[in-house]
């Protein structure tokens, strides 16, 4: 298990209820996708959250990375859905 420190943004920062969190996560959550898969595990407010995984954005250290971007080593990774104009 390793640790991570969550920031969440915008609709999913009210949808899972809380700005940031730190988290254990399992061995075999390696990358953004394998994260947002077990967040969802962590219940209804996270599977809300998180139902429309393919739109969710994601940082690794304030840098945009893919859901395919591996996560050891990341000191904080923020989730927050599209942005928008405006």
């Amino acid at each position: 298990m390793s640790t991570v420190n969550l920031v969440y943004f915008s609709w999913v920062r009210e949808r899972i209820g809380k700005g940031e969190e730190t988290l254990e996560v399992p061995a075999d959550v390696v990358t953004i996708a394998d994260l947002l898969a077990h967040l969802k595990t962590l219940g209804e407010e996270y599977e809300m959250a998180l139902e429309h995984q393919n739109v969710i954005r994601a940082a690794i250290n304030q840098e945009h990375v893919e859901h395919d971007e591996p996560i050891a080593g990341a000191r904080e990774i923020a989730l927050f859905p599209p942005m928008t104009g405006g």
